[in-house]
C-alpha cells in the first residue's frame, strides 16, 4: 500500500485523471467542478469536495448503491433521470476512483477514442 492509497482523494486527484482523458474540458458550474466532453458531464465534484458524481448505467446503480451504501449514494432527485450515481471521496481508493472516472468518460466519447485510450494503456 502506498501513501497515495492511504490519503483521501482530492479534486486534484480527480482532475489529474479526468484531464488525461481525450477531449475532456473542465468547468465550474454552481461551485461544482465538472469534467465533460462536448458539454456532456461525466464526473463532478461537490463544492465541499466530499462527493464525486459520475456517469453510471441507470439500470445498475441501485445494485451498486445497495452493495456498498457506505461508499455510494443515489443521485439527487433532480439528477435521477440521468445515468448518474455519487460516491464519497473519503471511501474511494485511488485505483477505484481512476476506474470510475475512466468508465464514466467511456460513456460519453466515440468508440474510436476508447480504442485509442485502451491501446495507449496496453503499451509497456
Amino acid at each position: 500500500m502506498t501513501i497515495e492509497d492511504e490519503r483521501t482523494i482530492t479534486v486534484e486527484d480527480v482532475r489529474r485523471v479526468a484531464m488525461s482523458l481525450a477531449r475532456t474540458e473542465e468547468a465550474l458550474v454552481r461551485d461544482h467542478v465538472k469534467f465533460r466532453v462536448r458539454g456532456i458531464v461525466y464526473a463532478s465534484i461537490s463544492p465541499d469536495e466530499t462527493l464525486m458524481g459520475f456517469g453510471f448505467p441507470k439500470e445498475e446503480r441501485a445494485a451498486l448503491v445497495a452493495s456498498e451504501p457506505e461508499k455510494f449514494l443515489m443521485p439527487l432527485p433532480s439528477d435521477e433521470r440521468y445515468q448518474w450515481v455519487r460516491a464519497r471521496l473519503s471511501a474511494l481508493g485511488h485505483d477505484e476512483m481512476r476506474e470510475l472516472v475512466t468508465d464514466a468518460w467511456r460513456m460519453v466519447v466515440p468508440k474510436f477514442l476508447i480504442r485509442a485510450h485502451d491501446e495507449r494503456q496496453a503499451r509497456p
